[in-house]
């Protein structure tokens, strides 16, 4: 909380929990706390917005899908946009491609039809 209210007053327009390269990465307890200090920032600065992003460790749609519903609850609509909210998670693609090819056909598509990861 307190080093996101730092990197905010220092003048960044984008917060993010880690590089995607840690032991620990993205947690939805991290990004609820980084969330409220943006919450908190936007209304002590008349309206300055900062946009988040949670990196490393969100590898499912599943996982994404929680991600957007904290962001819809503890920030609104106004950061569901690829201005203010965007994933660092490199691993998700492959699976976001895996749900939409089962919600199109109603199964799994065998491994060797979808992208490496």
């Amino acid at each position: 909380y307190q080093a996101s209210l730092v990197c905010m007053m220092a003048g960044a327009d984008f917060i993010k929990t880690s590089t995607g390269k840690e032991s620990v990465n993205a947690t939805l307890p991290v990004s609820l706390a980084m969330m409220r200090a943006i919450r908190e920032y936007e209304q002590g600065t008349d309206g300055f917005r900062v946009g988040y992003k949670p990196a490393g460790g969100i590898s499912t749609a599943k996982d994404a899908c929680s991600y957007l519903a904290l962001v819809k609850e503890e920030l609104g609509d106004t950061w569901l946009n690829n201005d203010m909210f965007r994933f660092g998670a490199s691993s998700l693609l492959n699976d976001c491609e895996r749900q939409l090819y089962h919600n199109a056909f109603g199964e799994y598509a065998a491994d060797y039809y979808m992208p490496s990861a």
